[in-house]
């Protein structure tokens, strides 16, 4: 199939230029003004933004947790995320203590294979490291195409690593040419604050929040950075919510060390005070929604260059399941809905109140991520050879967000009544219309896995 888009503005993370864009089969052939091409598909964009398609490098699909198991799978969350403008997503693979990497890629690749709308990857966390998990780690990186490790500086005795085999893991990451990301909050903290509010019967979604204080973000945000730092590894820091988790980051750039840091759009839109709320489980998640001065201080944080993307931990559950802690705040299984709305919510709290530019807007949302994750620039950007991943966006268009309108697996809206001035309206993936007129034209199998290559450090 070929399509030619016509008359758009093309935004990319280093240019701002009118013009026509010819895709055929998956890849973009032709960039330019009044091009010659008779194509298949003929697309007028005048008026309309043309960006990369979206990466969003921090989702949970199918994922159990906490006796039960996020309500997107890959059909869903993916198709859901193509209506947002997301044409690429990277979950995480979640290894079971005590068995291998194998084994978790393969449970994986059983949620995923034929399943996925939109183009998907990898992220490896490593729960338990030991001398087989370091070749299995070389394999996932040589063989695979999975080149970045998760590790939890939290969850004891299910998911978190000590500090020891976080350096040892950095060691064998770093000489094969990966990258280590981290959840970096203090479990240990975290846990006796969680034990002493529930033995004093505090059991509302409030104390999920105050249980997880800024400074157990901040002491481990520090902590990993100085890790990286005596190993040499490349990392990046996922959801940092807070300017203490910041100033960790600041402060190691005094040493010239670069920390890749990700944010999500919750934490630049949301805070605590939905917690006080009588449905305050709806946010619930890990790290928590912070105050209005940590939203002030990740917006200057993005301009200044420290936090290089901006994900969503999109984690969805009903609110059924939501209701497993009713009676009890550590029983609330984490996270919420988001993959939909990023590209949208973004430019229309970033763009268009002049928080970030149209360039910096598209770093945050695909380029940056398409760099450090290895897969620039077949993907990440609007380029010749590269594939046609593209987002028609109109820049003026109102709309509201409800679950009424969502394509999300869940009943309701994290940002429900929130609203917003820019709608994603056509989507193309690797050359083929994905979204049109608010349809999903794509099947289940489109999607596929994309094999990574190592990190770029120039981001």
């Amino acid at each position: 199939m070929s399509v030619l888009i016509k008359n758009g503005r093309v935004v990319t993370a280093e240019s701002d230029y009118l013009a026509d864009i010819y895709t055929e089969g998956e890849s973009i052939v032709a960039i330019g003004k009044d091009l010659p091409y008779k194509a298949d598909k003929t697309i007028n964009a005048k008026g309309k933004l043309v960006f990369p398609g979206g990466i969003d490098p921090h989702v949970h699909l199918d994922m159990p947790f906490m006796g039960t198991s996020s309500s997107d799978d890959y059909t869903s969350g993916t198709r859901a995320a193509l209506f947002g403008g997301t044409t690429m997503v990277i979950d995480f693979i979640l290894q079971t203590q005590g068995d291998t990497l194998k084994n978790a890629l393969k449970a994986w690749q059983g949620r995923s294979k034929d399943k996925a709308v939109g183009d998907y990857s990898y992220h490896m966390a490593v729960t338990d490291f030991n001398s087989k998990v370091a070749k299995e780690v070389v394999h996932m990186i040589e063989k695979e195409g999975i080149t970045s490790f998760k590790t939890f500086m939290a969850y004891k005795g299910a998911l978190m690593i000590d500090d020891g085999q976080m350096v040892q893991l950095m060691k064998v990451v770093k000489e094969n040419g990966g990258l280590v990301t981290v959840h970096a909050t203090n479990g240990d903290v975290i846990d006796s604050l969680i034990a002493k509010n529930r033995k004093a019967g505090n059991m509302a979604p409030i104390y999920h929040y105050l249980s997880q204080p800024e400074v157990t973000e901040a002491e481990a945000s520090a902590r990993f950075t100085d890790m990286l730092d005596y190993t040499g590894c490349p990392g990046y820091i996922v959801h940092m919510t807070c300017e203490g988790a910041l100033n960790a980051v600041r402060k190691s750039t005094m040493r010239n060390q670069k920390v890749f840091v990700e944010t999500c759009t919750q934490y630049l839109t949301l805070d605590a005070s939905l917690y006080k709320r009588k449905d305050g489980a709806k946010w619930v998640m890990s790290p928590p929604l912070r105050e209005k001065k940590d939203q002030t201080s990740l917006w200057s944080g993005i301009n200044q260059g420290l936090i290089q993307v901006v994900g969503t931990d999109h984690c969805p559950f009903t609110w059924k399941q939501k209701q497993m802690g009713k009676n009890d705040f550590s029983k609330i299984p984490n996270g919420h809905p988001a993959i939909e709305h990023r590209m949208e919510l973004l430019f229309s709290e970033g763009v268009r109140k002049g928080r970030i530019s149209l360039s910096k807007y598209v770093e945050l949302t695909s380029t940056n991520a398409a760099k450090i994750f290895g897969m620039y620039p077949k993907k990440g950007t609007i380029a010749i050879g590269g594939d046609a991943d593209l987002v028609i966006f109109n820049p003026t268009k109102k709309h509201t967000l409800s679950h009424k309108t969502h394509h999300m697996n869940a009943d309701y809206s994290s940002y429900e009544g929130f609203k917003v001035t820019g709608k994603t309206e056509t989507v193309l993936l690797r050359g083929q219309v994905a979204i049109e007129k608010n349809k999903c034209l794509l099947k289940p199998g489109y999607g596929q896995f994309v094999k990574r290559g190592k990190t770029s450090l120039h981001v």
